[in-house]
């Protein structure tokens, strides 16, 4: 028969998780008391470098439109992105827009 499992574990256990918290709110604390700047200079250094300077556009369409797009990415040897960007260009050309590029 297996032993009952101790009980002795669970209060190191509970201390462990009180501390967190503990330093969970400091860092909280501490996040609030960044700049502005500061607060953007440091999410820009967990960014790709393709990314800097980009903002992201984004839609919800259906299952079917995803994979029409994914499969004339691929026929096309173009990036999901390099379609929409010539996609979102044709856009405005088409409403008397000057098309940006990528």
């Amino acid at each position: 028969m297996s032993r009952k499992p101790s009980f002795a574990n669970l209060r190191t256990a509970k201390t462990a998780e009180a501390a967190a918290p503990a330093s969970e709110a400091e860092h909280i604390r501490k996040a609030a008391e960044i700049t502005p700047k500061e607060g953007r200079a440091e999410r820009s250094e967990g960014r790709p470098e393709s990314r800097i300077g980009r903002k992201q556009i984004a839609g919800f369409f259906t299952p079917e439109m995803s994979f029409a797009m994914h499969m004339l990415a691929r026929r096309q040897d173009k990036s999901l992105q390099a379609l929409m960007a010539e996609a979102f260009n044709d856009v405005l050309r088409k409403y008397g827009e000057s098309p940006i590029g990528e």
